[in-house]
């Protein structure tokens, strides 16, 4: 039964990091960890489960803004090192920032700059 997580290469910490995908647009939405608990539970429920380094716990995307992430597929990279997880953001918002995507900073010139606006503001989400 757990032969498919075996086969992940987990790293020292028992971590693989985990993309995920919107699913209709193609776009990358943000990257996260997770442990085999998270990976298991996120097949098995259908809803991405992550693991919070910084709380040291399992980590239950939306549990908090309501920003759930119903996973459509699950893949593994050529090196079984890296998850994707292609998804449907509910909401519309991916980033505890409030943006729709934690990737919204593009390097132009020598300088970072800011291409999304904020969808919702994190002091509203938050709360």
């Amino acid at each position: 039964m757990s032969q498919w997580l075996d086969a992940v290469q987990w790293n020292h910490d028992g971590l693989v990091p985990a993309i995920a995908q919107d699913v209709e647009t193609g776009d990358v939405l943000m990257m996260a960890w997770m442990n085999r608990e998270a990976l298991g539970l996120t097949r098995e429920t259908g809803q991405a489960v992550y693991w919070s380094r910084s709380r040291r716990k399992l980590w239950f995307k939306g549990e908090q803004s309501g920003h759930t992430q119903q996973v459509t597929e699950i893949r593994i990279d050529c090196d079984a090192d890296v998850v994707l997880l292609r998804i449907q953001q509910k909401g519309g918002i991916s980033c505890h920032t409030g943006r729709r995507r934690c990737f919204f900073r593009v390097l132009e010139k020598d300088e970072w700059l800011i291409d999304e606006e904020i969808i919702k503001n994190p002091e509203e989400i938050y709360q």
